[in-house]
């Protein structure tokens, strides 16, 4: 297979009511992840888990990305490569969020904590598992952790 041949499809949508940005806040925001139907048998099971990994894809996106930048536009942080950030602005525009589930409803699922703009396509789905998912020690610069605000 050549890179070119890789091809992505949506599994379903994200519902958020967030229009054009994701507000302050969205960490306690409940949304909805609307899968197409013939996924719905694909969720049998995960009600048993408290939390989920989203990939979606950030549709609304526009421009190129731009290689170094200073995270979150502050001119107080460090320029920094686009790989050391979550900016949107990405060669492949993938937002990757870990929700807490709320509630399944046939294909769709009730969930809080995801930072998607409405309408927002869903690209995949898994359970987070903390012995995948958890790094222990992990270590990030002050301008992640909050240090420098």
């Amino acid at each position: 297979m050549r890179f070119s041949d890789i091809v992505v499809r949506p599994i379903g949508v994200v519902r958020s009511g967030f229009g054009q940005d994701v507000p302050k806040g969205w960490e306690d925001s409940i949304s909805e992840v609307h899968l197409d139907a013939r996924w719905a048998a694909a969720l049998e099971g995960i009600e048993e888990f408290s939390h989920v990994v989203v990939l979606f894809w950030l549709n609304r996106v526009r421009g190129e990305p731009v290689l170094r930048i200073h995270p979150r536009g502050r001119q107080d942080n460090p320029l920094v490569g686009l790989f050391s950030t979550r900016s949107p602005r990405r060669p492949n525009p993938i937002g990757v969020t870990v929700v807490r589930l709320l509630e399944r409803r046939g294909n769709v699922l009730q969930v809080q904590g995801l930072d998607a703009l409405d309408g927002s396509p869903v690209l995949d789905l898994k359970p987070y598992l903390e012995r995948n998912d958890r790094v222990r020690g992990a270590v990030m610069p002050d301008w992640v952790t909050g240090a420098r605000e």
